[in-house]
């Protein structure tokens, strides 16, 4: 059985043989390694550990490259990913910030175009507010919120809901609420957020 290299004798044959290849700039054959073992006065019964070193610290070196490719992909990835999501959420802030108002009504079920400033209680009414966007941000959903807010100030009753897909910078919406024979009599308001954002908001007496 060979004894085994001792590991100042093994770093120097690898030392020696990296420092030959790289000025080759080609892998050294067998002959080549047994001559550089004569040149260091080292047995040529210590050539087999020799080559197992060497080719370990040739797969060490292609494994830390992959791994450094490896690293430098995934960074660009997460790099142009998060540019991405950033400059989208740019974007669409700067959309929302543009949208505005056209126009406004409190309306009954049946819309037949007005904008009501009287509710009567004992009509039991389901009352709407249209709202009519412009510069409304197309290919995009809004998720609103509307208060109906009682002559105490308090809200009286809240929609949540989000639109469908816009398909046009003038776009309607609305919410409703059910005005009962119990509401409190008085001035009443309804107001339509995007958001923390009042963007909307309408006044109506309930009688």
């Amino acid at each position: 059985m060979n004894e085994k290299i001792p590991q100042y004798q093994l770093d120097k044959i690898v030392a020696e043989v990296d420092r030959l290849s790289r000025h080759q700039e080609s892998e050294l054959t067998r002959q080549q390694v047994e001559e550089i073992l004569e040149e260091l006065n080292l047995s040529s019964e210590l050539l087999h550990d020799a080559i197992i070193q060497l080719e370990r610290k040739k797969a060490l070196a292609m494994q830390q490259r992959r791994n450094r490719w490896i690293g430098v992909a995934i960074v660009t990835v997460l790099i142009i990913a998060l540019s991405s999501t950033l400059f989208s959420g740019q974007n669409y802030q700067k959309k929302l910030e543009t949208i505005g108002v056209y126009q406004s009504r409190i309306t009954l079920g049946e819309d037949k175009g007005e904008n009501l400033g009287v509710i009567e209680r004992q009509n039991n009414a389901e009352v709407y507010y249209r709202v009519t966007l412009k510069e409304a941000p197309v290919g995009e959903k809004l998720n609103l919120k509307c208060d109906w807010i009682d002559p105490s100030g308090q809200i009286a009753h809240q929609n949540n809901y989000e639109t469908r897909q816009i398909n046009t910078t003038l776009w309607q919406t609305h919410c409703r609420y059910q005005i009962e024979a119990a509401s409190p009599a008085g001035n009443w308001q309804v107001q339509m957020s995007l958001g923390d954002q009042v963007f909307s908001q309408k006044s109506f007496v309930v009688k």
